[in-house]
């Protein structure tokens, strides 16, 4: 490192530079999106909380699921509201270090909440019998805390080797976010080892999780397939249709982000790329599960009349 060359104090996420006259836009559109995830997932959390019926394990791993996805939006959303309407879009050091940690972290616990579910609907389909004894609160308390742990234990790796580069040079990141190779790209030393090890590890985490969901629903099909009943038939099927979508649609984006090639052109499309991931998952997710969700949707019919046929004082 050269001694006239002064060390990074703060970040420009120039993501959204490329399109000034969308910005406004861009921020009433997402800001809409972001409020409809939010109440989305806050309706998920207080039905499941209130409503007995629902406390069960496949319910449990979905409120687990919407409160990541809460915190996950909560971390990158607000902040990039912000910089769609201000001249100045910056984000300090330390805030650029904590916003790449807990979007990563959150991430990981996502994929990882989602693999659990997976296996949940697995054990429920294949396992019947043995399936509440397997499947007790100590089971879920234990694998709800493994995909938390094991998401920011990742993403903690990640954010060691990338921060561990020295910043001394150009601080202007081509993301509205502190995304891992944004970031990697602007070090002022050699970075491509570092890049190929975070990839590395975004990839094998990914593909990891997502190999064992299919592995879990071929079983899964294979059973289904086994029933006799066609009432049967689809009663099974439909407990695993919301996941089955959601895991399409959550991977099928990552896939997008994590899997491109590493070079130059195609980081240039990396804050178009990475909307789908960041913004439109989260929205989708809480729409999925409690649109084809019978037992939540007669929940809530239930919590709003309730509501509406209580006396006020």
């Amino acid at each position: 490192m050269k001694k006239n060359q002064t060390l990074v104090t703060e970040f420009i996420l120039a993501g959204f530079s490329s399109f000034p006259n969308l910005q406004t836009i861009l921020f009433v559109l997402f800001l809409l999106m972001y409020i409809i995830t939010l109440v989305g997932n806050l309706l998920i959390m207080v039905v499941i909380a209130f409503e007995r019926t629902l406390h069960t394990p496949m319910y449990l791993f979905l409120f687990a699921l919407s409160f990541s996805e809460t915190w996950y939006s909560l971390i990158i959303i607000p902040k990039m509201l912000r910089d769609l309407l201000a001249k100045s879009k910056t984000i300090s050091f330390a805030g650029c270090v904590a916003q790449m940690f807990f979007f990563h972290g959150l991430g990981g616990t996502n994929c990882l909440i989602l693999t659990v579910m997976g296996y949940d609907r697995y054990l429920a389909i294949c396992k019947p019998l043995h399936y509440p004894v397997l499947m007790n609160m100590q089971m879920i308390l234990w694998l709800v805390a493994f995909s938390w742990t094991g998401g920011f234990l990742i993403s903690l790796t990640q954010t060691a080797l990338i921060f561990g580069l020295p910043f001394c040079g150009s601080n202007n990141i081509n993301h509205f976010l502190c995304h891992m190779r944004a970031v990697v790209r602007v070090a002022c030393t050699d970075e491509s080892t570092t890049e190929v090890v975070v990839s590395a590890i975004s990839i094998l985490g990914l593909c990891g999780s997502f190999l064992f969901i299919i592995l879990t629903y071929v079983f899964i099909i294979s059973t289904i397939l086994q029933i006799t009943s066609t009432d049967g038939r689809q009663k099974a099927f439909s407990t695993c249709a919301s996941h089955l979508i959601v895991v399409i649609v959550h991977y099928g984006f990552a896939a997008i982000v994590y899997l491109r090639p590493s070079t130059s052109g195609a980081l240039d499309n990396d804050t178009l790329m990475s909307i789908p991931y960041t913004i439109i998952t989260p929205l989708f997710s809480p729409i999925i599960f409690t649109l084809r969700n019978k037992e939540i949707n007669d929940a809530l019919r239930i919590a709003i009349s309730k509501k509406l046929l209580t006396p006020k004082r």
